[in-house]
């Protein structure tokens, strides 16, 4: 039986998207919060890993945050570069 309720604050975006992701899969938000809570039950922690990123990784992140490095239009695109 079903009886405890959780609120949480999400960005709309996420929201939205993930809803449309249950939907396709025939599930509910609380169905997929359910199986979050079980995995996390079963793993003993977090079902992926969490990393804090290192230097490079957060210099990378605050360009791309400010709109500096290189915009591909396709991932053939950037494949395509990253080949060179």
């Amino acid at each position: 039986m079903k009886t405890e309720v959780i609120h949480a604050r999400i960005e709309p975006y996420l929201k939205q998207n993930a809803e449309k992701i249950f939907r396709k899969l025939g599930i509910t938000a609380t169905d997929a919060i359910s199986m979050f809570y079980s995995q996390v039950i079963h793993k003993q922690g977090l079902p992926f890993s969490v990393n804090i990123p290192n230097a490079e990784t957060r210099k990378a992140i605050a360009e791309a945050r400010a709109g500096k490095g290189t915009r591909y239009n396709t991932v053939q695109e950037m494949m395509d570069d990253l080949s060179k």
